[in-house]
């Protein structure tokens, strides 16, 4: 078997097309074609590279009369952990579980609030029958029961994907076929990936739509029931963002492609430390404010303005890490 053979085999066992061989390889579409069609020969630089990236010996690669790949024995990569198809399967499913789990308790602890703030505006109203003081007290109860469901949701994500938690930071090594399964359930989920952002996005940008019709009307217990309308349409919004990016992002993860490449996941160490950082100094902001003015239907607003300034904080942190690397 010619070297043009086994490129066209070994790139088809990987499930990658001519371009995305060609863009792995820094060559153009054009080289790889040739390549397959022995018209050409890359040099022993490419050869080199491509033993790497399919992982086969340099010796199966140009000696015609080895038809049986012959995988590298890298020793270098000895230490690395391998992700066999079995376990890539499994961590996938996994993820497709979690996602719901993961935005079901973030949609939980976007409405906990709801309850605190139905209440105290109905302890307002004549005919309600309640104290403002009973009222703030069972919202505070709802609150906490609400927002503990969540934390034990998110404790038990956590504990199941314990496992996995080397591909987000460690790097690893894949064994054969994994690429080529993970490739293909990738392109049949980019539709539905790309479909729950639109929605997604689409369902946050019309929320604030029944907050604009309640301002507009006398009644302070109307303004606050279209409040949470908008809090419960901003929450159905995070979910579809969630189930597709968590699914989207396991099969991100052992693909290694975009934030999840080594030199990516260097900077995501300083990205979680800084985030972690800040949403707690957030949430603090937030509950102090709220429990200090009682006005719980004002202090919302240090959510959307804390999310502006998370891209901010983001953003200089993409500047240290990019000067660090260039130093």
């Amino acid at each position: 078997m010619i070297l043009a053979d086994k490129i066209i085999r070994l790139r088809k066992k990987n499930g990658w097309s001519q371009e995305e061989l060609a863009e792995k390889m820094n060559v153009s579409r054009q080289a790889v074609s040739k390549w397959e069609g022995a018209q050409t020969v890359p040099d022993l630089g490419k050869v080199l590279q491509l033993s790497e990236l399919f992982g086969v010996t340099t010796d199966y690669l140009l000696k015609d009369d080895l038809e049986n790949e012959e995988f590298a024995d890298d020793a270098a990569d000895a230490s690395l952990k391998r992700v066999t198809l079995t376990e890539a399967n499994e961590f996938i499913e996994w993820r497709k579980s979690a996602s719901v789990r993961i935005a079901l308790a973030t949609f939980l602890c976007i409405l906990s609030v709801i309850p605190l703030l139905i209440l105290g505006a109905a302890s307002e109203l004549e005919d309600f029958g309640i104290s403002e003081n009973i009222a703030c007290a069972i919202g505070l109860v709802a609150l906490l029961i609400i927002v503990t469901v969540a934390v034990a949701i998110f404790i038990f994500c956590g504990f199941k994907n314990a496992p996995y938690e080397f591909l987000d930071k460690e790097d690893f090594d894949t064994e054969y076929g994994v690429n080529g399964m993970v490739t293909e359930r990738q392109k049949d989920y980019r539709n539905t990936y790309i479909r729950n952002n639109i929605i997604g996005t689409c369902l946050c940008i019309l929320s604030p739509v029944p907050l604009f019709v309640g301002a507009f009307s006398e009644k302070d217990f109307l303004t606050v029931v279209m409040l949470t309308v908008t809090m419960f349409i901003a929450g159905i919004g995070t979910v579809f963002f969630i189930t597709a990016g968590v699914r989207w992002a396991s099969m991100q993860k052992l693909l290694k492609e975009n934030e999840f490449t080594v030199q990516e996941k260097k900077k995501n160490k300083l990205k979680e430390s800084v985030g972690g950082i800040y949403w707690l100094v957030a949430t603090a902001i937030y509950l102090g404010w709220s429990f200090a003015t009682n006005d719980w239907g004002q202090t919302w607003i240090v959510w959307p303005i804390a999310g502006v300034l998370f891209a901010a904080v983001m953003a200089v942190c993409n500047l240290f890490t990019k000067e660090a690397e260039e130093n």
